[in-house]
């Protein structure tokens, strides 16, 4: 009886102690395992899916949850995200080399998707899909990398300090008549440098230069904050005229706080040289990363994400342009009126990228 008994408290001790073992263990690798961006799925009780598609995106738009649901509810395919700075995820990309669980980077700015190919981190991929949903200068010639919306880089101004004729291009700026009147971000920021990249393919590095001493000159302040921080500032009469993206106009135009509304309420939009070359406009977009895991469910969803369904989206909601060339701009968007896009290829911002930080440098744009 005392053998028996013995033995049973034995075989009790070896599995209680095999449990907590192992759950140490379990503990152990997933703690090893974690990490600092955790991915999330964006399709929680699916069921059997039909596959997996991992999105590192720089973007952070309610708009872009939204349309990842929606296809994983028409396709099946679930949608994880990783979300985090352009940059960080570039990075992340490139030290995890072979290894990388990415399946598309999206990111905004096309000087960083041209960063990225250069890099060796996107494959070219050949879709009659992307090719007819996108235009060619909105798209790397050999497809490592294509549009899914456009933004444009605008001047905003003081309605009641500033009369819009006598701003008519970029380099309207530099002149003298606008002595401590711009607000600009910095020289670090990727949409001031594309901007930068425009000028200098379109002028040469010295005129560039020129330019961008003549709006250090006129600068109000020393450059910092974001584009609705110069907008804010404008409002709060620190300077007349700033430089931003035309999405962010249309986000505060729409804002739930009545104080941003405010803001934009005293701002005229000027879309520069429409007599020339036309404004300078960017985009955000999408790779397949090279070592892709799910490759077809890659150039799926980035087909997806240019249809016309899609695109509405973006235009709607974020009050971005779309790339799609049947798909309208929002009624908010198109009250500011049409106007002529610079057609550069977009594959020149990235491209001319280091000589227009060495321009900010030798300018001594901060």
């Amino acid at each position: 009886m005392y053998a028996r008994t013995s033995q049973g408290f034995f075989s009790c001790f070896l599995i209680r102690g095999w449990s907590l073992w192992a759950a140490c263990c379990g503990l152990l690798w997933t703690s090893g395992c974690q990490k600092q961006d955790t991915p999330s799925a964006t399709g929680a009780g699916l069921g059997k899916a039909a596959g997996v598609v991992k999105v590192y995106t720089h973007r952070h738009y309610p708009t872009d949850k939204a349309l990842f649901a929606r296809f994983e509810k028409e396709t099946g395919i679930r949608v994880e995200v990783v979300q985090n700075a352009a940059d960080a995820l570039i990075k992340r990309i490139e030290l995890q080399g072979k290894n990388t669980d990415a399946d598309v980077l999206i990111t905004v700015d096309a000087g960083r998707l041209v960063r990225a190919q250069q890099k060796g981190l996107l494959q070219p991929i050949r879709s009659k899909v992307l090719e007819a949903q996108i235009p060619a200068h909105l798209r790397d010639p050999k497809g490592h990398w294509f549009g899914l919306t456009r933004r444009a880089r605008v001047i905003v101004y003081a309605k009641d300090r500033v009369k819009a004729a006598d701003l008519p291009t970029y380099e309207s700026l530099a002149e003298a008549r606008w002595k401590g009147k711009i607000l600009i971000r910095s020289s670090n920021n990727i949409y001031n440098q594309s901007l930068m990249a425009s000028i200098i393919a379109h002028h040469g590095k010295e005129k560039a230069l020129a330019w961008a001493k003549g709006v250090v000159t006129n600068m109000a302040r020393n450059p910092k904050g974001s584009d609705r921080g110069q907008m804010k500032a404008i409002a709060g009469g620190e300077g007349d005229i700033a430089v931003v993206n035309t999405y962010y106009i249309g986000l505060m135009q729409t804002s739930k706080s009545e104080k941003d509304r405010k803001v934009a309420s005293m701002l005229g939009v000027i879309f520069p040289n429409q007599g020339d070359r036309g404004a300078h406009v960017n985009i955000s977009g999408a790779g397949v990363v090279r070592h892709a895991r799910n490759k077809s469910h890659a150039v799926q969803f980035i087909e997806y994400l240019s249809s016309p369904a899609a695109q509405q989206m973006f235009a709607e909601a974020n009050h971005e342009y779309p790339v799609h060339p049947s798909v309208q701009p929002s009624k908010l968007v198109s009250s500011w009126g049409d106007f002529r896009a610079d057609t550069i290829h977009l594959f020149q911002l990235g491209d001319k990228n280091s000589q227009a930080v060495e321009v900010f440098d030798q300018a001594g744009w901060r």
